[in-house]
């Protein structure tokens, strides 16, 4: 029921998901290239890094987030057909694991099924999701509830609130999950590890107190558990972060700004600002979203019903009054760190992050940390189904399973979108691995190559293009280098780097620097070779 339902809300026709992608050709094409590489690597190469775009560059598949935890799914099928399908399969499970780990997060902290089906369908079907559906790697948050949940078992935060027993393997898995959360990307993944981080330190300090009062130590299989897991995570961590400095170093031009954080920085009205493809509230918040720069990263409503079942979750009931509290302080600390520097005190909060905190100087996105805002709103919104249910009238005229059915009915209307699955441009007559490499393939700008990238899917053959949140020195030389031919420092700076071959899309070159391009004067340079095929031309630039 929970699948059909995540399909019903995200793909809307499953017989094309070989031709078309949920949402927008733009970053979903780039995240069906994403997934598919790191498989084709271990097969071929084992170079994961270096990756078959951006060439001659290393490390070019640290230009963005990696999705590695998504490997297996890249092993099944090949070519670019099999990569729209995969992606649109993968978008599904995403939407379902945010929806499957919190529901069990809610279990282990002793709610009950009612609570637990609300709180995961306001999670995992937000209308903030709505604005994210091109991101794959901000939607993929299942792991964060799903870890944390694992880790309260097995250190003995259970039902009724209460201590039980600890499950020292509950706590490994807990990290080992974790891990795989962070190896989808550290957009999402450091917020995970912050959280972890809060949680050891508290864990600490109340093993300190105990005691100081005397009291037992922890089980020793679980300090082990949770050393052995620390390490696994810090490891992990520590071996995926690497490309990234490596590419920090070599690219200071990928470098986050502050003024790139100010740029992206949602207002106070974001807070109930809904993207246009939410059903509901799209329409409604029409004019807080009317010139309004990098729209989609600044619309963060995570829908009235869960706002208002929080609100009611503050209220006396089965969880503590310090819970609540902490749930209370972590949902609105964390909303306030999202308005990045228009946050409160001149959002001297979050450029604390930025400053200091590992790895927030890679993050021009501050919006995105209301993935765990909203995680800790829905445990107090579950906490209000609960309290709600409790209520004498309700409990006396209504049965609790038709308030819980029309409760998670209700969660859902407000997350339905109106995206759409769009057809994408198939590949040229000629397949790019049979042009001699590395292949620039025109034009070539930000956008047109995030096609490129989702055609050299089949075999990934080297090509100079590629798309990401930078744009390499040396590949805007190479772009407007090709754009001058037959010049001679043109020529030699396309050779000398490697480049071997140049393909023109001739039905995309108008409008564009190449549509001028005189192929007849380049056919006379020594050691060229240009051929038409159709609609394309190859332009071979080391002829022999």
């Amino acid at each position: 029921m929970v699948l059909g339902t995540v399909l019903a809300l995200t793909v809307r026709r499953p017989h094309d998901w070989s031709t078309t992608i949920a949402h927008d050709d733009g970053d979903p094409l780039l995240n069906s290239w994403i997934l598919g590489w790191p498989a084709h690597a271990i097969r071929s190469s084992g170079r994961l890094w270096d990756a078959n775009t951006f060439a001659p560059l290393a490390n070019s598949f640290a230009f963005t987030d990696s999705l590695l935890g998504y490997l297996p799914f890249g092993l099944v099928g090949s070519g670019p057909s099999a990569a729209l399908a995969r992606y649109n399969v993968v978008l599904i499970f995403t939407l379902a694991l945010a929806f499957a780990g919190t529901w069990v997060l809610v279990r282990q902290l002793g709610l009950g099924r009612a609570a637990a089906l609300v709180a995961a369908t306001a999670f995992a079907f937000s209308p903030w999701r709505a604005s994210q559906l091109g991101h794959l790697q901000v939607l993929s948050t299942g792991g964060i509830p799903l870890a944390l949940a694992m880790l309260a078992r097995g250190h003995g935060i259970g039902l009724r609130c209460g201590s039980r027993r600890a499950r020292p393997l509950w706590a490994y898995a807990g990290w080992v999950t974790a891990a795989w959360q962070i190896s989808l990307g550290f957009g999402i993944g450091l917020q995970l590890g912050y959280v972890l981080a809060v949680c050891a330190g508290c864990a600490a300090l109340r093993v300190v107190a105990r005691r100081l009062r005397g009291d037992e130590g922890p089980d020793p299989a679980l300090v082990i558990a949770n050393g052995a897991g620390l390490v696994l995570f810090l490891g992990v961590a520590a071996v995926l972060a690497q490309p990234y400095f490596d590419v920090v170093e070599e690219h200071p031009q990928s470098r986050r700004t502050v003024e790139q954080v100010e740029a992206f920085s949602p207002d106070p009205a974001s807070l109930v600002t809904a993207s246009p493809d939410s059903w509901l509230w799209g329409p409604v918040t029409g004019p807080l979203r009317e010139g309004v720069e990098a729209v989609n990263e600044k619309e963060l409503w995570p829908g009235l019903l869960a706002v208002g079942l929080a609100a009611l979750g503050l209220a006396r009931g089965p969880w503590s009054r310090q819970r609540r509290i902490v749930l209370l302080g972590a949902t609105a600390t964390l909303a306030a760190l999202s308005l990045g520097t228009n946050g409160p005190f001149g959002g001297s909060g979050y450029l604390l992050l930025y400053e200091y905190a590992p790895g927030y100087q890679g993050v021009r996105t501050p919006g995105r940390l209301v993935t765990t805002a909203w995680l800790a709103l829905a445990l107090l919104a579950a906490h209000g189904v609960t309290v709600l249910l409790r209520l004498r009238p309700v409990v006396r005229h209504l049965d609790r399973s038709t308030v819980a059915a029309a409760l998670t009915a209700l969660v859902l209307v407000e997350g339905l979108d109106t995206a759409v699955q769009v057809p994408v441009e198939r590949p040229p007559s000629v397949a790019l691995a049979d042009v001699p490499g590395p292949v620039l393939v025109l034009p070539s700008d930000q956008l047109a190559d995030i096609l490129v990238m989702h055609w050299s899917a089949d075999r990934f053959p080297r090509v100079v293009n590629g798309y990401s949140g930078f744009q390499p020195l040396l590949q805007a030389e190479l772009r407007r280098a090709a754009a001058r031919l037959p010049s001679a420092d043109s020529l030699s700076l396309l050779r000398s780097s490697g480049v071997r071959s140049l393909l023109l899309l001739h039905d995309r070159l108008a409008g564009t620097r190449y549509e001028r391009l005189d192929l007849v004067a380049l056919a006379q340079v020594p050691g060229v070779r240009v051929e038409r095929r159709g609609e394309v031309t190859i332009v071979d630039l080391a002829s022999r």
